[in-house]
């Protein structure tokens, strides 16, 4: 039965954990991070055993979100497109290493020995070569279709040898997508609808804005800038579902960590094989973990086939987390402890791994004497004073110069593998940038210093805000290619290396 901790007496305790004490900490944790708002739930021995919302559905507004709220879960999506990858085995409509290129003759990466090498498995456990977050630029906000982003993952760089690294790549999960589509002849949403939504009665969740809407009861999403969040449009995702377009609720993600602590079993079906379940829970791709940290909790880090696998107070842990425009999420369970950790926020600023790990304590332990919040704000806190590359190219702004080139030198299109045409114009006295593909990305072009423009922004952008355009000419002052510079942790605007086509 679901616990609403609002109409429940302030003594309740589930086993030996204070709930109302819990409840405290959760509220005091969001002021102290600043999260607009935020969903809770846990999971015991088979049943949600508590759920609540906090702050705010939108800034302002002063409604709550609850148990039935829809958020964005991005990446936690990925757990979904492993289990509808392991359906398919089952099915023996493919197999974990047949070959991606079997399914999608399209397919290629930086080699062309390692694309015919590359299987399902590598896909799904991040370790083609690729770099993390290399290629998101391409996708992001991106109107081009899958199968169109899986041909161009071509032109995304090596970071390291195939099978020989991690990196964490969100265009492989496209791909998977793609393999789902074209082995099961349905799309990654109508697939994932049809054989996990459905059965666990997940009735809530959704993969399109428009079905969000129809719902009804959904978080806005918050940009985070200057110590105040901001809503910002929701942006449809749709096309890159399966590397994260879920819209899900506390109580519909209950059933889905239910379904798989119970190792695939729904009521009398059984959904996954042993064999599936093993594996998607089996380190493929191996991380280093700090062992010189005398507060580490953990021993081993690595990550299976759409989870990342961890071991937590000495208890096995199966866990995501998930980035999307203005919303930040992360799952946790403890499968031999049939407990799980469900946090749902709508703001990029959350204690996204201090609330799972708070909780964890307090089930695993029985004690809660480390203050996971306190701890990992005040990290956050130093590493955001500690980012200081925006305020290092302002303060290395040249005043007073002039441009080489002039306007109508440097508009027409340029042209880039990765991604396509990027078309410089001219609207009365200003340029413009504008992106074939993404018309989010439009810009005005405003001059900084010699020949860099600031690109300002049409739209606001939640994972970056100052971003400089580079005109690079030859000796005679023909321009050649644009060199962008947009310092961010995941949309690398330096992979597109646009050269001038006249």
């Amino acid at each position: 039965m679901l616990l609403w901790l609002g109409l429940l007496c302030t003594s309740l305790t589930f086993g030996q954990v204070d709930l109302k004490k819990l409840d405290a900490y959760l509220e005091q944790s969001r002021r102290d991070w600043k999260t607009p708002g935020m969903a809770i739930g846990i999971v015991k021995d088979g049943k949600l055993v508590f759920a609540k919302g906090y702050g705010e559905k939108e800034v302002g507004k002063g409604e709550k979100p609850d148990a039935n709220t829809l958020f964005a879960i991005a990446s936690n999506s990925k757990a979904f497109t492993s289990a509808a990858i392991a359906l398919l085995v089952q099915e023996g409509k493919l197999s974990w290493d047949t070959k991606v290129k079997e399914i999608l003759p399209y397919f290629e990466v930086y080699d062309p020995f390692i694309s015919q090498m590359v299987t399902i498995r590598d896909l799904l456990s991040h370790r083609v070569g690729l770099g993390t977050f290399s290629g998101d630029v391409m996708w992001y906000r991106s109107e081009l279709s899958a199968e169109e982003m899986v041909k161009r993952a071509k032109h995304i760089e090596k970071a390291f040898e195939f099978r020989a690294g991690y990196g964490y790549s969100n265009v492989m999960y496209i791909t998977a997508g793609e393999v789902i589509r074209v082995v099961s002849g349905k799309s990654w949403g109508e697939f994932i609808h049809e054989r996990f939504l459905q059965p666990l009665g997940m009735h809530r969740s959704v993969y399109t804005l428009a079905e969000m809407r129809a719902k009804g009861n959904f978080a806005t999403p918050h940009n985070y800038a200057d110590g105040q969040n901001l809503p910002i449009p929701w942006v449809s995702w749709e096309t890159v579902a399966a590397t994260g377009g879920l819209l899900s609720s506390v109580n519909d993600l209950s059933q889905w960590l239910i379904f798989n602590m119970n190792h695939g079993i729904v009521g009398k079906d059984t959904l996954f094989t042993r064999s599936s379940r093993n594996l998607m829970w089996t380190p493929h791709n191996n991380s280093v973990p700090d062992h010189t940290n005398p507060k580490k909790v953990t021993s081993f880090t690595g990550y299976g086939l759409g989870w990342q696998l961890s071991d937590f107070r000495g208890h096995f842990r199966v866990h995501h987390t998930g980035g999307y425009d203005g919303m930040i999420s992360a799952i946790q369970m403890f499968p031999d402890q049939k407990l799980g950790i469900i946090l749902l926020t709508n703001g990029l600023r959350a204690p996204l791994s201090a609330i799972p790990n708070y909780i964890a304590d307090a089930y695993l332990t029985g004690k809660n004497d480390r203050d996971w919040s306190k701890e990992q704000l005040a990290f956050t806190e130093r590493r955001e004073k500690a980012d200081t590359r925006v305020a290092d190219r302002r303060a290395a702004r040249v005043l007073n110069t002039q441009p080489a080139l002039k306007k109508e030198a440097m508009t027409g299109t340029y042209v880039c593998q990765l991604y396509g045409k990027i078309t410089i114009g001219q609207v009365g006295e200003n340029l413009e940038i504008s992106f074939e593909h993404t018309p989010s990305y439009k810009a005005t072009l405003r001059h900084w210093h010699h020949d860099v423009w600031e690109m300002v922004w049409a739209e606001p952008q939640a994972w970056f805000s100052h971003a400089t355009v580079q005109f690079v000419y030859d000796n005679n002052l023909k321009v050649q290619r644009l060199q962008f510079d947009v310092p961010n942790d995941d949309i690398f605007f330096d992979e597109l290396r646009p050269v001038y086509r006249p």
